[in-house]
């Protein structure tokens, strides 16, 4: 038996920027702009990042105070920084 994915047409309303930037990521990839939206939206809804990526991001909301030797002005200080270590 197969799954049929039910689909429902809803209306939103959109800047239009908004809009020419999602026909021109649509374009970009070949693909429709109904698939394209489709696919960012379910992306966002059902992608959860994996137990690493979780410790990390909770490990950065809880840190108050950044000391100012982690700080860059700038990616080549960053990347300078990082060839030092």
């Amino acid at each position: 038996m197969e799954n049929t994915i039910v689909r429902k047409t809803k209306s939103f309303r959109l800047r239009s920027d908004l809009l020419e930037g999602l026909q021109r990521n649509a374009q970009r990839t070949n693909r429709s702009l109904n698939n394209y939206v489709e696919s960012v939206l379910l992306d966002v809804i059902y992608h959860e990042p994996n137990a690493v990526t979780k410790i990390a991001i909770e490990e950065a909301m809880s840190r108050k105070e950044y000391p100012k030797s982690e700080l860059y002005n700038n990616v080549e200080d960053l990347f300078q920084a990082l060839d030092t270590e």
